[in-house]
């Protein structure tokens, strides 16, 4: 793919900055294309231009949003394999990855498109008291202004849909302000989007630095920000945004809990990619398996051997399983993290080596929560593997963290899948299946320092829409 320069996209104008960003490939160390950074008087523009679209935004009727929405989806299967070349490139995610990652975000514009002709209403009998006799109560729901979108490097496209796109068929402006590593994919979106009949200023993408980007988050002229990133500034943002509405999707420390009744060779299988997909770059990566002791040897050599064969190399490479961490500054900590848990007493049972931004799949043993692969996101190429002696107290490991995200049982035992759901505290619990199972019209979010409030299509429109009470005389 030739490197080429991609324009940002301001209150529905393409424009170039005097500021520009280099965008460059972790794997190979080349660049991959030039954007630009908008400052305060970009920003300022976006703001206007989305204010001025208010009202139509408000009154674009439902088969428009639906036709507008079902347009960007068709085109992003149009140009399917160009768009998962860009990822594939800019965040270093193996190019099988990266065609997934554009089929779901069509999916989740598609999602979108027939969510838009669904929204809420209800009609309220009033007279369950003597003063509403005569009386009926209508309540119907309004977009909630100006959206603010924060995105993060890892799914660079679907991430971004999953704030976009609910947001149009809600009914509201959005600015969206991609992850600086990033940006590319997002702004092709945008020109996907520029081309459909959505009034101009309906959506603004903005690559921006932290300092900008604040600003985001503190103007009272947005009415709602929704941020995906880390716990420690998501909730830095909340305690900065003043009265607008927040919804946080932040990190996690998945769990996984292998029943000795669950089918061992599956569980394998779904972990090792579960573990390792885009590198364990992916808030719900498989970072802590729990294994019934009595098949815990079991499983281990089945799990292993799934991780030897894991392909790692160039993300352009169809073959490629594993390529680059997003940067060397992550490579090392994660190096770092196995370092210190080895040096507290672990154990590698595979992997643990580094070499500049690609870092082994790794699998360490005989951990606890005090080491930080344990109870930390590490948000790389690592699975922590560990013996349980009861249910109650695998599920109790789980629970041993910050994080609340998702969670994955492998059982087919009735009464444990009652108990995991019941008793995990998480978002999420997957049955059989890995905790990095997500489908996009579902709700998706986590609890504890995992976030507040839900994405999801239908539920990212729901903080998306304000209700209003209508009461009037039916005589």
């Amino acid at each position: 793919m030739e490197r080429r320069i991609f324009k940002i996209y301001c209150g529905g104008q393409f424009i170039e900055t005097s500021e520009k960003l280099e965008i460059h490939c972790s794997y190979t160390g080349g660049r991959v294309g030039i954007t630009y950074l908008a400052g305060k008087k970009e920003l300022e523009t976006a703001i206007k231009r989305a204010q001025d679209v208010q009202v139509k935004m408000k009154d674009l009727p439902a088969y428009q949003k639906f036709k507008i929405l079902r347009e960007i989806s068709d085109e992003l299967i149009r140009e399917r394999y160009n768009l998962a070349q860009l990822i594939a490139q800019e965040a270093s995610k193996p190019l099988s990855s990266a065609l997934g990652e554009v089929d779901r975000a069509a999916q989740t514009f598609l999602v979108a498109a027939e969510e838009a002709k669904r929204l809420p209403a209800e009609m309220m009998s009033a007279d369950w008291t003597q003063a509403g006799e005569g009386k009926e109560a209508i309540v119907k729901y309004f977009p909630v202004g100006i959206v603010a979108g924060i995105s993060p490097f890892n799914f660079p496209l679907n991430l971004t849909a999953h704030k976009i796109a609910p947001a149009i068929a809600a009914g509201c402006p959005i600015i969206l302000k991609p992850a600086s590593f990033t940006p590319l994919s997002t702004l092709e979106l945008a020109r996907i989007i520029d081309n459909t009949d959505l009034p101009g200023g309906a959506v603004s993408v903005l690559p921006m630095n932290r300092q900008t980007g604040n600003l985001l988050v503190t103007d009272p002229r947005i009415s709602l920000l929704t941020f995906t990133g880390s716990a420690e500034v998501g909730w830095k943002m909340k305690e900065q945004a003043g009265r607008k509405r927040v919804v946080l999707e932040l990190g996690g420390n998945a769990g996984v809990i292998i029943s000795a009744t669950a089918n061992l060779p599956v569980a394998a299988a779904k972990c090792a990619v579960g573990g390792f997909a885009y590198s364990g770059q992916v808030c719900i990566h498989t970072q802590r398996i729990y294994v019934e002791e009595t098949v815990f040897e079991e499983f281990c050599d089945l799990f292993l051997d799934h991780v030897r064969k894991l392909r790692a190399g160039d993300p352009m490479d169809d073959m490629t399983q594993v390529s680059s961490l997003i940067d060397n500054d992550n490579a090392i900590r994660v190096k770092t993290w196995i370092d210190e848990a080895v040096k507290a007493g672990a154990s590698v049972l595979i992997g643990g080596k580094r070499n500049g931004t690609f870092v082994e799949p790794t699998v360490i043993t005989g951990t606890n929560a005090k080491m930080k692969v344990n109870s930390c996101e590490v948000f790389g190429p690592v699975v922590v593997l560990e013996p349980y002696t009861s249910f109650e107290n695998a599920v109790a490991e789980i629970n041993n963290t910050e994080f609340g995200l998702q969670a994955g049982v492998f059982t087919n035992q009735i009464s444990e899948m009652n108990h995991a759901f019941r008793h995990i505290e998480a978002g999420g619990v997957i049955i059989n299946d890995v905790p990095t199972f997500r489908v996009d019209h579902t709700p998706y979010g986590g609890i504890k320092n995992s976030g507040f409030g839900r994405e999801g299509v239908k539920y990212s429109m729901m903080d998306m829409l304000e209700p209003k009470l209508l009461i009037k005389n039916t005589l």
